[in-house]
């Protein structure tokens, strides 16, 4: 009986401590872990909560979230949806990534090269910050020069990229990457320490929604 009730003690300390280092809140504080989008942004499908990421390929700290944030979205539940949105902030050496990652969308060609981006600028120090550094960049990666020559000088690219700054201007976005969930709420948490925690915070901002809906 003592050695159950010293391992019962230990266990429970053990469970206290991780208790402890989880990243959630214990309530969800305006202003400190997220802020209201007035007004209210409408989603692509209401019938889903929708988490939208602002970011750009160009930002380092967009490329460390990176793959976290796919690990996170895989595990979704079948209520929420995650829309990636690249944007410029009207800097001319980010329109081209912009326009890349609709491109790569409109090819076929995201899952692949996703990560493949991240890695060349912010690994192997390359640069695609201008038209034919990201066609050559496209085509030495298998995919057609033709091909995605045309995508990324489609309309329906250049369009999507102009209506994803306008969306960023409308949700109020200052830096990225920021996550804005079902058009009423952008995460902020400012004194979180890592990316998990962010999402452990996104987790608890996409409930709070969930229980809002669940009152209508």
């Amino acid at each position: 009986m003592r050695n159950l009730r010293s391992t019962g003690g230990l266990l429970a300390v053990v469970i206290a401590l991780l208790a402890a280092a989880l990243p959630v809140r214990a309530e969800l504080v305006a202003g400190r872990d997220y802020v209201a989008i007035v007004p209210q942004q409408t989603t692509d499908n209401p019938a889903k909560i929708e988490v939208v990421e602002f970011f750009s390929y160009a930002c380092p700290h967009c490329s460390e979230l990176h793959p976290t944030l796919s690990k996170w979205s895989s595990a979704l539940p079948a209520d929420v949806v995650l829309k990636r949105v690249p944007i410029t902030f009207g800097r001319q050496q980010w329109a081209p990534l912009a326009r890349l990652f609709y491109a790569l969308e409109a090819t076929g060609d995201l899952a692949r090269l996703d990560n493949a981006v991240f890695d060349t600028l912010h690994r192997q120090g390359g640069k695609l910050f201008d038209d034919k550094s990201v066609i050559e960049w496209a085509t030495a990666r298998g995919i057609d020069r033709q091909k995605f020559t045309d995508a990324y000088n489609s309309f329906g690219v250049v369009s999507k990229v102009k209506q994803a700054d306008q969306m960023a201007k409308a949700y109020a976005i200052q830096g990225v990457p920021a996550l804005a969930v079902d058009g009423k709420y952008l995460v902020t948490g400012k004194d979180l320490k890592d990316f998990s925690a962010l999402l452990a915070l996104t987790d608890q901002v996409i409930g709070k929604v969930r229980r809002e809906r669940g009152k209508k």
